[in-house]
């Protein structure tokens, strides 16, 4: 049994969460913050057997994809001034940051 552990843009979390249903896997969501943008993430924790990993993964990246976004930097506090850019730089989001782990045991009560 392996734990996968999804972290998407928002924007593509209903996707995500529609197709998982679809394809009869269970998944937990959990509300998440980015640290470079700080904009909304949604982090998904998928208990799946080892077979069906791949199908799992397939999913996640069909329904999260990667896109350009103007992004409004913010001003450097305390910090070197030298290379803060005053104009919104495009940068590439979206996609899946995606773990697999071992699962040593599972329990539901």
């Amino acid at each position: 049994m392996k734990l996968i552990m999804a972290v998407v843009q928002d924007q593509d979390s209903n996707r995500l969460s529609n197709a998982l249903v679809d394809h009869n896997f269970r998944a937990t969501k959990l509300a998440s913050t980015g640290g470079f943008l700080k904009s909304g993430n949604t982090t998904f924790i998928i208990g799946v057997e080892d077979v069906r990993v791949e199908k799992a993964l397939q999913i996640i990246r069909d329904s999260c994809k990667s896109r350009e976004q103007l992004v409004a930097p913010v001003s450097p506090m305390g910090g070197n001034a030298d290379s803060y850019v005053p104009y919104p730089v495009e940068v590439e989001v979206g996609g899946a940051t995606v773990f697999v782990l071992p699962v040593e045991q599972f329990h539901q009560f």
